[in-house]
């Protein structure tokens, strides 16, 4: 089984588009914002980290998941949504027999759902990763568990 989630790109460009012309908006209106508190700086500095905390929120939210099972081996990838064809520095990938796969564990964090995967390596190690899934549908969530559940089926057999 093949899926991903690379219909939510247009979503999360236009997302960082609307912060951008947030922070644009904010500039102009910073003069009345000053009923907020006393000093203006202050003002700045609130404002400030609330467009920044919205921001990495948003990126660490945003990431695209690839999950193939055809063939012999269970292929998992979870990498940035913007800037990926040029910066690869949040990519995460995983390849193993399904045969070693161990478990896996789907959680429900505040903003962020994960999808921790236990397998053995190619050396017999057990090893247990994680992907952000939380963009990734909830019909395509449940055919993923169904899918890794069949395989920790077919291992137990």
């Amino acid at each position: 089984m093949r899926t991903n989630n690379s219909k939510v790109k247009n979503l999360i460009v236009s997302v960082y588009f609307v912060l951008v012309m947030l922070a644009i908006f904010s500039a102009f209106v910073f003069q009345s914002l000053r009923h907020l508190t006393p000093n203006p700086f202050l003002t700045l500095v609130l404002v400030a980290v609330i467009f920044l905390g919205i921001f990495f929120l948003v990126h660490r939210v945003s990431k695209y998941f690839e999950y193939d099972s055809d063939g012999h081996k269970v292929v998992i990838i979870n990498k940035g949504l913007l800037l990926t064809e040029y910066l690869n520095y949040r990519e995460k990938s995983i390849e193993f027999e399904k045969e070693n796969l161990l478990g896996f564990k789907f959680r429900n964090l505040l903003f962020v759902k994960t999808l921790d995967v236990y397998y053995k390596d190619r050396k017999g190690i057990k090893r247990k990763e994680t992907f952000n899934i939380t963009l990734v549908p909830k019909k395509k969530r449940r055919y993923i568990r169904q899918s890794l559940s069949k395989m920790i089926k077919a291992n137990t057999n």
